[in-house]
């Protein structure tokens, strides 16, 4: 099972959205050219962040803001913005019929399930631990690496 894409688009957004803040208007169509996808997916992710009260936006105005600090903003944060995984299935979707008749089939539910709501904690629990602030630090390094 994958993650999907908003997870990385909305890390994108939030960092672009404060790197570029004093340099240009931030809004879909700036945004969707730097991740190159269409506004439409921008502005779909914006809203989700917006609902989670990440960032803020105006019709019609310079674009998009953020709400928090950026070392108050935490991947975890996003991962859960963009319904990045269904809360009921949680990241592991089990296939839903494994035979009874087969010991395999018979058992693999009672010896995998644990193991995998455990990964799933564990990688919640390092999103936690990574800012915003993390990201969009080793964004300009990075950028500045590229000019060195």
């Amino acid at each position: 099972m994958q993650i999907g894409s908003k997870f990385t688009i909305g890390v994108h957004i939030i960092t672009a959205i404060d790197y570029f803040k004093k340099m240009d208007r931030v809004n879909s169509k700036f945004l969707a050219g730097s991740l190159g996808v269409n506004p439409v997916i921008v502005r779909n992710v914006i809203s989700q962040l917006r609902e989670a009260g990440i960032v803020q936006t105006q019709r019609g105005s310079s674009g998009a803001d953020l709400t928090k600090k950026l070392d108050e903003i935490t991947l975890y944060d996003v991962y859960k913005a963009v319904g990045s995984v269904n809360a009921e299935e949680g990241l592991f979707h089990f296939h839903e019929q494994p035979n009874p008749d087969c010991p395999v089939g018979r058992n693999i539910h009672k010896v995998l399930d644990q193991r995998l709501v455990d990964v799933q904690r564990a990688m919640e629990e390092k999103l936690q631990q990574t800012t915003i602030a993390d990201i969009v630090e080793d964004t300009k390094q990075a950028v500045q690496n590229e000019s060195e």
